[in-house]
């Protein structure tokens, strides 16, 4: 059924940093067409940008279809769902939750032209995945943040027993090498003073002579105006020296790496197909250290994989004490449709999950307050990126990716030297040294 054509829109995000990149891409999109961007309870058309990891996070997508649908304006907005919930389900969210458009993460780049579709009643669903790159039919990047995400490698190769995302995003593609390097300058140009490179398996990323992520990297370090470099996240697989030794090289390349290990268990690691041991996984991240010793590491963990003992998850808790990570992700496994993993015997009961996440927690956030606790009385550089609650408050991050809290009259974007004086689990109190006089 026709819709009048939205004047307005909202794009609402889940999940991973990608989706944060691709979201802010589609905003850009609507922007161009003349749209103004709106609140999503008074928007004229709502972009639902899905992840499909985890089931609760696909759930929650009908859930606020189902919300939208009853808005306190009385009004029935166009719904949009993008994605990776739009690619694995594709006819199904038409069906099921009765959308306008659904596209999926490879062709978002054509959504104006889907919203246009759904305006004049035609349908509107695009899940295709094809070779040539969406990059190139995106607007030129305008007015960013102080940090920003900037997207060189999709799709994954890897087919973890547990994941969708081979089936969601499609193979490992690497962007062009000059594309990324035209894209990071004009998101310097627009303000950035941090890039973040993501990638289902950014350390996977090579160029058209093989080089890899490590040759990208050296390339943004020559770009002037850029201050730091992150990226993520990464595979033990592809964690090659000379990424490694980037890290001990670059300066502009921050302290921090985010490389998951999912099981201290060689046992549950083969039968999620990972390509790592735990051994092997331990001597990366030695490597590592002794390029860059002040490193933060990061990681992620599942729980509850199908078949995982009492012993086996001690190996994990036992890895965890071995590392000392800075930070970490962890989830309970969940079965998706379509993996090897949900149809494989010996599903753990939810009840045990929910347990021994609560231990692999508790370890994780010991050691996040230790290594928070060990930053006090070490002077860093902040980048402001926005205002904190109190007044004169400012927030901002240290070099490690902690949320660094100061008072200052430094502007949104300055770098600012500040003496780390107190640490709580999740961020860090400064004060700022005194600055010299321009």
């Amino acid at each position: 059924m026709p819709k009048p054509a939205p004047r307005t829109f909202a794009v609402k995000s889940f999940g991973c940093q990608m989706n944060v990149y691709d979201g802010e891409r589609m905003a850009e999109l609507m922007a161009g067409e003349g749209l103004v961007p709106a609140d999503a309870a008074e928007a004229d058309l709502v972009v639902l940008n899905t992840c499909h990891i985890r089931e609760k996070a696909t759930e929650k997508v009908y859930s606020d279809i189902g919300r939208l649908r009853k808005r306190e304006d009385g009004k029935q907005p166009m719904i949009a769902v993008a994605g990776c919930v739009a690619q694995a389900e594709g006819e199904e969210i038409v069906a099921r939750a009765h959308v306008d458009v659904v596209v999926g993460p490879q062709a978002y780049h054509n959504l104006p032209r889907l919203v246009a579709a759904a305006a004049e009643g035609k349908p509107a669903l695009d899940t295709d995945m094809p070779a040539a790159s969406k990059f190139g039919a995106l607007p030129a990047r305008r007015k960013v943040g102080p940090s920003a995400f900037l997207t060189v490698q999709e799709g994954c190769d890897k087919f973890c027993t547990y994941c969708v995302v081979p089936y969601t995003r499609g193979a490992e593609v690497s962007r062009p090498f000059a594309h990324i390097l035209d894209e990071a300058k004009a998101l310097v140009d627009a303000g950035a003073r941090e890039i973040t490179l993501l990638g289902q398996n950014v350390n996977a990323w090579a160029d058209e002579d093989g080089r890899g992520l490590d040759h990208l990297i050296r390339a943004l370090d020559r770009i002037p105006g850029l201050a730091r470099i992150r990226y993520t996240t990464s595979h033990p697989n592809d964690m090659t020296q000379g990424l490694i030794d980037a890290h001990r090289d670059v300066e502009k390349l921050m302290p921090f790496l985010h490389l998951p290990v999912q099981s201290g268990s060689d046992r549950v690691l083969k039968a999620m197909n990972r390509s790592h041991s735990r051994d092997s996984y331990l001597r990366i991240l030695d490597r590592v250290r002794a390029a860059r010793p002040d490193i933060a590491l990061s990681g992620d963990f599942i729980v509850g994989f199908p078949g995982e003992t009492e012993a086996e998850f001690a190996d994990t808790l036992s890895l965890i004490d071995a590392v000392g990570y800075a930070q970490a992700f962890s989830f309970k496994y969940s079965p998706r449709p379509g993996t090897p993993a949900a149809v494989m015997a010996d599903q753990i009961a939810p009840e045990v999950m929910d347990e021994r996440l609560q231990r692999l927690q508790a370890a994780l956030n010991r050691d996040q307050l230790a290594f928070n606790a060990a930053t006090v009385g070490r002077t860093c550089a902040v980048l402001i990126e926005r205002a904190g609650r109190h007044p004169g408050q400012m927030l901002g991050k240290s070099p490690w990716l902690q949320s660094v809290h100061l008072t200052t009259d430094a502007r949104i974007g300055d770098m600012v030297e500040v003496d780390v004086v107190e640490a709580g689990p999740n961020s860090l109190g400064g004060a700022e040294r005194a600055r010299a006089a321009a």
